[in-house]
C-alpha cells in the first residue's frame, strides 16, 4: 500500500502540471486573438484627408448656422465705416447674452421686406427721445454721439415739410424698438423714413472687414446661356485681383 502512494504521486502531479501549462497555454493564446482582434488596420491616407475635410465642413457649417455670417455690403449708406463691396463677418451671438448698444452696427431684417437683410447704425435705445433738427440728431434733448464717419454730402437741408431726412421728430423709440441710421446721413434709407426697427429683426453685430473689392462696371455679366459666365469671371478675378482689392480696408474693425 506504501508502495502505491509512491508510485502514484509523481503521476497526479505530472498530470496537474500538464494542466497548468495548458491553461496558461490557452490563456495566453486567448490574449494574443483579443490583441488581433482589437489591432485596427491602418488607414488610407485618402480616408485620412477625407476625415479631416468632412470636420472641417461639418464645422464651418455649424459656424455660418449659429456663430458667424459674412456679408456683401452693396450700397453706399454706410460710407465712410463701410463700403460697397465690402466683406464683413457678423457675430450672430452678440446679442444672445448683451444688449444692442448705442454706436453698434447691426444687420437686420428690413422691418418692409423681411427677405432682405440691411445694415445700418444704432443711434437710439428703446425709450429715448430721437429729434433730427436741420441734419444735426438730438437724443433726449442732448447733442447725439457724433461718430467718425458720418457725413453730409449734400449741402441744402429740406423742410420738414418735404422730407424728413434732415429734420424729424421728436419721437419717442417703443419698448423692443431701436432707432437707425447710416452713417452717410443724406443718402440713406433708415428710420426716418420707415420707423422704429424691431428687437427680433436684429441678426448680428458687425465684426470687421476681411476683404473687399472695388466695384467695377465693366466686370461680367450673368447673361443666358451662362456656359462663359464662369470663365469669365474665373478669368476677371485673377487678372484684376491685386489691383481691384482695396488692401487697406482689409480687418478694419467696426
Amino acid at each position: 500500500m506504501e508502495l502505491k502512494v509512491r508510485l502514484t504521486f509523481p503521476i497526479i502531479a505530472d498530470m496537474e502540471t500538464n494542466l497548468f501549462f495548458n491553461d496558461f497555454q490557452q490563456a495566453d493564446v486567448k490574449e494574443q486573438v483579443n490583441k488581433l482582434l482589437k489591432r485596427k488596420a491602418p488607414k488610407s491616407i485618402w480616408r485620412e484627408y477625407l476625415e479631416v475635410i468632412l470636420i472641417a465642413m461639418t464645422a464651418a457649417i455649424l459656424l455660418r448656422l449659429f456663430v458667424v455670417s459674412a456679408y456683401r455690403v452693396d450700397s453706399a449708406s454706410m460710407e465712410d465705416a463701410l463700403y460697397e463691396g465690402d466683406y464683413i463677418f457678423v457675430n450672430k451671438l452678440a446679442y444672445s447674452y448683451g444688449q444692442p448698444a448705442v454706436g453698434d452696427i447691426i444687420i437686420f431684417k428690413f422691418p418692409l421686406n423681411p427677405t432682405r437683410d440691411y445694415i445700418k447704425r444704432i443711434i437710439a435705445l428703446p425709450g429715448q427721445t430721437i429729434e433730427v433738427v436741420d441734419k444735426i440728431v438730438y437724443v433726449d434733448n442732448q447733442l447725439a454721439e457724433i461718430f467718425p464717419n458720418v457725413k453730409h454730402n449734400d449741402p441744402k437741408i429740406l423742410a420738414a415739410q418735404l422730407s424728413v431726412r434732415d429734420n424729424f421728430g421728436p419721437m419717442v423709440v417703443p419698448e423692443g424698438h431701436y432707432f437707425v441710421m447710416g452713417d452717410n446721413r443724406d443718402d440713406s434709407q433708415d428710420s426716418r423714413f420707415w420707423g422704429f426697427l424691431p428687437r427680433e429683426n436684429i441678426r448680428g453685430k458687425a465684426l470687421f472687414v476681411y476683404w473687399s473689392w472695388q466695384p467695377d462696371e465693366s466686370a461680367p455679366k450673368a447673361a443666358f446661356p451662362y456656359i462663359q459666365t464662369p470663365f469669365e469671371y474665373g478669368f476677371y478675378f485673377l487678372t484684376n485681383f491685386p489691383s481691384s482689392t482695396r488692401w487697406e480696408r482689409l480687418f478694419t474693425i467696426l
